[in-house]
């Protein structure tokens, strides 16, 4: 799944670390996310999407192949 992730961070200069302590994750995991190696469960890619005051679609979005 595609993200918008390290954009949003970057533009508050958020660390992953920063944004890890946030929504109550690894910083590995943010990492993971961002690289699109892991999906986030809904719960958390809600969270992620309150956070930035965004909706899950304007976070993330399908990546078709």
């Amino acid at each position: 799944m595609k993200n918008k992730l390290k954009v949003l961070r970057a533009e508050r200069n958020w660390t992953q670390a920063d944004l890890a302590n946030y929504l109550d994750v690894s910083r590995q995991t943010i990492n993971a996310i961002e690289k699109g190696k892991f999906d986030p469960s809904l719960p958390l890619a809600f969270k992620i999407a309150r956070l930035f005051t965004l909706k899950i679609e304007e976070v993330f979005e399908e990546q078709l192949d």
